[in-house]
């Protein structure tokens, strides 16, 4: 049910006019309806959430505001005067700043180049590189990031790069800010930088406005909520007048009484993976540990404690330095398993990767859904051999992910973040494993997508499936996970029942004394075979 559109009233005569206002815009993309007579007012010195599920127009109306859209209703309004921008550097002159989801860094480039990119200072008419070093390391500093201006960005991490990305957003003199998601790539320390920056910016008198899936976040950064679904405003409301419960019935429109499901332990003395002894680089530290069949195992820790280097390891991701592991199959027979033999032959004895990066290193996006699951049924199929198809299975799959997409010739790149996610768990399904290794399982996932997904792992679970679970979330790996492993310095110092685990005692065991990484990041780009 949505509620009534609203138009924000005109400014009383003499008063100082909101630094945006959105009056009745509407937004087709063909037959479809993104946004629908959607209005609300920023305030100067607030922080304002859009939020809604994937698909809710969230973005679109964003874009609209960033002049990547013109919106086909309504007015946007910018102290207020009525603007029509002609494209984004149309917004970013008249005061509008934005930091998209979609990193935009040239990796190619150093830091302080993406930083001043189009605005680079020249010394009689020549590039003077030593003012973009000073302007750079001025910007960083002010903003409290750590980084090299000197660096290129393509030697930086996904998160490091979010940072860069920010700091070219704030780094103009703007009197409105536009975030989009910009914490999913970050770790705590850089999520606490980012609260940091919003303190700063609201007490300067800027608007913000932050999309956000995480109802965590909306409740400590912002204080003013507008919810969008199916493109239509639902309200805009006090963050003090909203609960967490109440905020998550507006933006799907029923109450979830409980965003983990509930289940019985399934997990016996049947071991799908029985790590003896795990050695990721050479002289590193051993890790031990067992995944049964039947339970959910989360990995969590500090940022760069070398928790996704064992996991990209378990998967053949990555060839570890020595490996000592043992695999129980479904029908109870053990084999050796020795993931240096590469990640092809991994998937062969039935283990998965789902990456972090789903775009970058799961999915080809611009292939159709149903190409992009059956790929799970090739492996094992020989090259002189005629590729199976089973587009009835596809569909089976499809509606038990309850895909949402328009058919399945639908290319995955259009999807939302949930059901991209869905479509990777899918593929695994398709390829009949039965153990699944997952890096953040929900990160860029609304908050009604992610409870269908950890139904989708706890069912997977609970028909004799294994599931390793590696989560910067520790509320999510608190309720999805049986057990969580914590990683410090590339060994596990702690291995805890869920039930009885805590935000604190999970963070204690993860700080200790060791804050520094200690191996290098890897990416899927350096497959072992």
């Amino acid at each position: 049910m949505h509620s009534e559109a609203v138009h924000p009233p005109a400014p009383a005569l003499g008063a100082t006019p909101d630094p945006v206002v959105v009056r009745g815009v509407s937004k087709r993309f063909g037959p479809v309806a993104a946004l629908q007579d959607v209005s609300l007012a920023g305030r100067a010195g607030s922080i304002h959430a859009i939020t809604g599920e994937n698909g809710a127009g969230k973005s679109t109306l964003m874009k609209v505001l960033a002049g990547v859209y013109r919106p086909d209703e309504g007015e946007v309004q910018v102290e207020g005067r009525a603007v029509r921008f002609s494209g984004p550097s149309a917004a970013r002159d008249a005061g509008i700043s934005t930091v998209f989801q979609e990193l935009t860094v040239l990796p190619n480039l150093t830091v302080a180049e993406n930083l001043l990119l189009g605005r680079e200072p020249t010394r009689m008419g020549l590039l003077s590189r030593t003012r973009m070093l000073e302007e750079a390391r001025d910007v960083l500093t002010r903003i409290g990031i750590d980084l090299d201006p000197r660096r290129a960005c393509g030697s930086l991490t996904i998160g490091e790069q979010q940072l860069v990305e920010i700091a070219k957003g704030v780094s103009t003199d703007a009197t409105t800010f536009i975030f989009d998601e910009p914490t999913a790539p970050l770790n705590r320390t850089e999520v606490d930088k980012l609260e940091a920056l919003l303190a700063t910016l609201k007490a300067q008198g800027k608007l913000v406005f932050y999309i956000s899936h995480r109802l965590d976040e909306i409740f400590r950064f912002c204080d003013t909520v507008t919810v969008l679904k199916d493109g239509q405003l639902v309200t805009t409301e006090a963050i003090g007048a909203l609960t967490p419960e109440r905020l998550i019935t507006l933006m799907v429109g029923r109450p979830i009484q409980a965003l983990f499901p509930s289940y019985q332990p399934q997990a016996g003395d049947v071991t799908a993976l029985d790590v003896r002894a795990l050695t990721v680089v050479p002289g590193g530290p051993e890790v031990r540990l067992k995944l049964h069949r039947g339970e959910i195992v989360g990995m969590g820790g500090l940022e760069g404690q070398g928790q996704r280097e064992i996991i990209r390891s378990l998967a053949g991701a990555v060839r570890p330095a020595s490996s000592e592991i043992v695999r129980t199959r479904p029908d109870g027979t053990t084999v050796p398993f020795d993931p240096r033999e590469g990640v092809v032959r991994i998937v062969e004895q039935g283990v998965g990767l789902i990456p972090e990066d789903r775009k970058l290193e799961g999915l080809y996006l611009d292939m159709p859904i149903q190409d992009n699951v059956w790929l799970g049924a090739l492996r094992g199929v020989g090259l002189l051999r005629r590729a199976p198809r089973s587009k009835a299975q596809v569909v089976r799959i499809a509606g038990r992910l309850q895909l949402r997409a328009r058919d399945l010739a639908q290319e995955v790149g259009a999807l939302s973040g949930g059901n991209q996610q869905k479509v990777m768990i899918g593929r695994w399904l398709a390829a009949g494993v039965d153990t699944l290794l997952i890096e953040q399982p929900t990160r860029g996932v609304d908050v009604g997508a992610k409870a269908e997904i950890y139904g989708l792992l706890r069912e997977f679970a609970a028909q004799g499936g294994a599931v390793l679970v590696l989560s910067s979330d520790l509320p999510e790996l608190i309720g999805l996970c049986d057990r969580i492993l914590i990683v410090r310095a590339g060994r596990i110092v702690g291995d805890v029942d869920a039930k009885s685990a805590t935000e604190e005692g999970l963070l204690a065991l993860a700080l200790a004394d060791v804050h520094t990484p200690v191996s290098p990041s890897y990416s899927l780009s350096e497959v072992t075979s």
